[in-house]
């Protein structure tokens, strides 16, 4: 598998990424702004995260650092990669901001550089249709996974034209997915538009996790609909959910 900075689907990734960097952070869905918003993602960390403190925890495709910043507050050491070095840029100014130790590499999702069993869990967010090697990214999240540890998928899919962005950017803001970028490179983005959960829970099987299980996150739907609603965006419900699983105990 070629390298990010010579393979031209992943070059048109990183440019999109980093010309998005400097405003990422004020399109919907990458901030939480509202009460309802709070709660939800503080459900689903509850949910997810594995039973003990203070973990290492790698955040694939960071971005600005949202996942890793929630994490990092919640105690554990986080690493951040993205390949889009904007992105990154930011990640770490928003990590001095606030005070927290979070570890940022510019690092490609589907070629970690990292030695296998490093991390307790492994979490993305909106990022398997970016891949153009998603299975291979799998393969790499699960790798780097200790005995006992979790890989969590935060993803969603296109459904009937509810939802027009993988993303979930509704109103003015620019959908990533109809962008010139991925435009010249979506036949190549085998999980363009998302995929529905059931094939992200056989995916995780696939490769070897257990106890696969997911989540609709019904509430963070329902939140950032009624979010939606006040800033005078045009309402949708978009498909949202969680799927993650384990490797098995002694396993590695």
């Amino acid at each position: 598998m070629s390298s990010p900075h010579s393979d031209p689907v992943k070059q048109q990734v990183a440019a999109h990424w980093d010309r998005r960097a400097a405003r990422f952070d004020e399109d919907f869905g990458h901030s939480i702004r509202t009460p309802a918003e709070r709660a939800a993602w503080d459900r689903i960390f509850r949910l997810v995260l594995p039973r003990r403190a203070r973990l290492d925890a790698l955040d694939v495709g960071c971005g600005t650092g949202f996942l890793s910043l929630e994490l990092a507050e919640r105690g554990h050491r986080v690493t951040g990669i993205d390949f889009a070095p904007a992105m990154i840029a930011r990640a770490r100014s928003k990590a001095t901001e606030r005070g927290l130790q979070i570890r940022f590499e510019e690092a490609d999702a589907e070629q970690l550089p990292f030695s296998a069993a490093t991390f307790d869990f492994v979490i993305s967010r909106h990022l398997l249709w970016t891949l153009p090697h998603p299975g291979a990214a799998i393969d790499e999240w699960v790798r780097v996974l200790r005995s006992g540890g979790r890989l969590i998928v935060v993803d969603g899919a296109v459904l009937d034209g509810s939802d027009r962005s993988p993303q979930g950017q509704p109103g003015p803001q620019e959908n990533a997915r109809t962008s010139p970028e991925y435009v010249a490179i979506g036949d190549r983005l085998p999980f363009l538009g998302g995929r529905p959960r059931e094939e992200i829970e056989a995916l995780l099987s696939a490769h070897g996790l257990s106890d696969v299980a997911s989540d609709p996150l019904s509430e963070l739907v329902e939140a950032q609909f009624q979010r939606m609603i006040q800033e005078r965006l045009e309402p949708r419900r978009r498909n949202r959910y969680v799927v993650w699983g384990d490797v098995d105990i002694g396993s590695r």
